[in-house]
């Protein structure tokens, strides 16, 4: 009954269903998607975590397997020399115990034999040791593959008592009680693990005549533990409290390891949990996962170690502590939690407030047209809301105001209103018809407004060049006369010279005038010198042409138009010349250019020039023309194309640019001729102009 009840009003009420649509997916999808993020986020976790560890075991195995080739490498060295086989050859007992001296003190090794190719001990490191069978497997590999060979093997204490009593006393361990570990009726752990080396000892013939045999003894040897550690988990390399350790095991026993059981003391003769010795030692496998490591919990990976019988006798292990991991995890996620609960309040309570700011209004609309229903005359009132939906109240109590006052002239004005709107529609369309002009005028009018701001723009420009320019070229022709005067009399090979320099500065003075012409607006009174435009398009890809070659670029040239153009020649090539280095500097390595020129038959010449480069934005169309607007960076001066345009324009021609990206520009020129003027060379036809350029 009260699920109904909440159904109806919900279903009838604006507010309850503004605040249905807001408050579900927030009470409701929001926790479920922090849960899916905190369940995957701690998965993800995991992932890592363990993929860390798996790589510091896979280092931890190749400095253990390096050590161990280390050592075979020193023996095999010593088997090879020359001291020790000229000792062995005369039975120098004396030189052959100074090798063995240097190999235990230099090398590490714990004990070294010499023995025969029947296993009998020769020479031994310790005197007690040379009279002991031995009846390990690797030096029978050794003999039978004819080569040196290293590998784990597992000594009893006995067989460690007769290579060294004190080396057996010292590496016994008492078995201390681990958590979590197997039970056991042992009580002391006196094995040895050894990196067992056998090298054979070869006469200049190749003939085999003894065995070079070493162990190292890997219970206590902390320096390799230590070493491995140092190597996988330097400085930085973990979170701070976190512990980076690494353990080498005799069967579930910790036989050397930097794992602390205490401050100062390492866990020596702790065991390994049951499921990680049943895992690894029973099975094979590779453990890859959190693990109880004598009192807390680390990330461990954990791979066995198998002796030169393929039998598994112990384990490699390398792990760090995981509070610190799991602190800085939780501690993240709780910040991330209390963030997104606070948000998720915080956009609760603004979606109730702004649930009956949105629905009283409209509350108060509904209760009105209820009451104008039943016949009651009523109005909304004042409403303490600014927003739409307020000022939609407020327009509608106008409204209502608004009809109270129309109907009574309606009543009033029946036998009008049709005249009314007859007028009013007769006004609308004149309006709209006076509004059409306004708007395709004001339209013209933009248009021009922009080409004069951008003509006045290059005016200013060039005036203010072309002002800078003619001083410096008053005082250069002022100095040439009074060298001229000075030096030229009598000479004329300096007189010829400095004819040419004075018919430069002519040139550059005509120049600058023509920039000031260009700046006033105004033509010229003479009309411009007729110029060829063969000539000219050949003297145009002459200037180009370097940079064309740096971009192996090619210009196809394809020109027919034969008019005679209304303006100077020089200003023509300039126009050109812009317009070709654009399209050579926004097109790929090996493109081509293309130049095209024909005669209008409306009058006129239309020239093209097509890049196929990576073409002009859309938004930068409408400014290239502008004066200092370049999409070049640095490279880019921006008056190129505004100079080209004030060119054009102030000859009465037009110039405009289509462009796509990435799929090249095409600028359009069209310039008027002088009526009825071909400038065809005597003996010449008027044919089509076509040039090819390869760059």
């Amino acid at each position: 009954m009260l699920l109904r009840r909440i159904r109806g009003h919900i279903a009838s009420s604006l507010r309850a269903k503004l605040l249905t649509l807001v408050l579900f997916p927030i009470l409701v999808v929001a926790p479920l998607t922090i849960g899916f993020v905190v369940l995957w986020s701690q998965e993800y976790n995991q992932a890592l975590l363990l993929q860390r560890v798996n790589t510091d075991l896979v280092v931890a195995d190749d400095v253990f397997k390096r050590l161990q080739l280390d050592f075979l490498d020193k023996l095999e060295r010593v088997a090879a020399s020359h001291a020790f086989y000229t000792a062995f050859q005369a039975a120098d007992v004396s030189r052959i115990e100074q090798q063995f001296a240097r190999l235990r003190s230099e090398s590490g090794f714990d004990f070294v034999h010499v023995t025969n190719l029947q296993g009998q001990p020769m020479h031994s490191s310790n005197t007690r040791a040379a009279h002991f069978n031995r009846h390990h497997l690797l030096p029978e590999r050794a003999m039978n593959l004819n080569k040196a060979l290293v590998g784990i093997e597992i000594y009893s204490h006995e067989d460690l008592s007769q290579e060294d009593p004190a080396l057996a006393q010292h590496i016994r361990l008492p078995l201390v009680d681990t958590m979590r570990a197997a039970p056991t009726d042992r009580v002391v752990e006196d094995r040895a693990m050894v990196i067992h080396t056998v090298a054979p000892v070869f006469d200049p013939n190749g003939n085999m005549l003894a065995l070079l045999d070493g162990g190292v003894v890997i219970n206590k040897d902390f320096d390799l533990v230590d070493a491995v550690r140092d190597l996988v988990y330097g400085p930085g390399s973990l979170p701070q409290g976190s512990l980076g350790t690494v353990t080498v095991f005799l069967g579930d026993v910790r036989i050397s390891t930097n794992v602390p059981r205490k401050p100062g003391q390492r866990a020596l003769g702790t065991r390994v949990s049951r499921e990680v010795r049943d895992s690894v030692l029973g099975h094979g496998d590779t453990w890859l996962d959190r693990a109880f490591v004598v009192s807390d919990w680390y990330i461990s990976a954990y791979q066995p170690i198998i002796d030169v019988a393929g039998t598994r006798v112990g384990m490699l292990y390398a792990g760090y502590l995981e509070a610190p991991f799991r602190a800085a995890y939780r501690h993240t996620l709780i910040i991330v939690l209390l963030m997104l609960a606070l948000g998720i309040v915080l956009a609760g309570l603004l979606a109730i407030y702004g649930a009956r700011a949105i629905a009283r209004p409209v509350e108060a609309m509904a209760a009105v047209a209820r009451a104008l229903k039943a016949g009651e005359d009523r109005s909304i009132g004042d409403i303490q809301s600014g927003d739409e939906i307020g000022e939609l109240a407020v327009q509608f109590d106008e409204t209502l105001r608004l009809l109270r006052e129309r109907n009574q002239e309606v009543l009033q004005s029946a036998d009008r209103l049709e005249a009314k709107v007859t007028e009013r529609t007769a006004e609308l369309q004149e309006k709209n018809v006076r509004l059409e002009e306004t708007i395709a005028l004001l339209k013209t009018t933009r248009r021009q407004l922009i080409s004069a701001e951008k003509l006045a723009a290059l005016g200013e420009l060039t005036a203010g060049v072309a002002h800078e320019i003619n001083n410096p070229i008053a005082i250069i022709q002022g100095n040439l006369e009074i060298i001229r005067r000075e030096l030229c009399s009598g000479h004329a090979e300096i007189d010829t010279e400095m004819d040419l320099i004075m018919g430069q500065v002519a040139r550059i003075h005509n120049i600058v005038d023509k920039l000031l012409d260009y700046s006033r607006h105004s033509r010229p009174v003479e009309p411009p010198r007729e110029f060829d435009l063969r000539q000219v398009f050949d003297d145009t890809l002459k200037l180009v042409a370097h940079e064309a070659d740096q971009k192996s670029i090619s210009i196809g040239t394809e020109v027919t138009a034969q008019g005679v153009l209304a303006m100077e020649a020089y200003e023509f090539q300039q126009v050109l010349v812009n317009l070709l280095l654009n399209a050579i500097q926004a097109s790929p390595v090996g493109s081509k250019v293309q130049l095209q020129c024909w005669d209008r038959e409306s009058g006129g010449i239309q020239i093209r020039v097509i890049d196929h480069g990576i073409g002009i934005a859309a938004e930068n169309l409408d400014r290239i023309f502008d004066p200092f607007f370049t999409s070049k960076g640095p490279q880019g001066t921006g008056l190129g194309l505004s100079v080209s345009y004030g060119i054009i324009r102030s000859h009465g021609g037009e110039i405009k640019a289509r462009s796509s990206a990435r799929e090249g520009t095409c600028f359009e020129v069209w310039l008027p001729v002088q009526d009825g003027k071909f400038p065809v060379a005597a003996g010449e036809s008027r044919q089509a102009l076509k040039l090819t350029v390869s760059g």
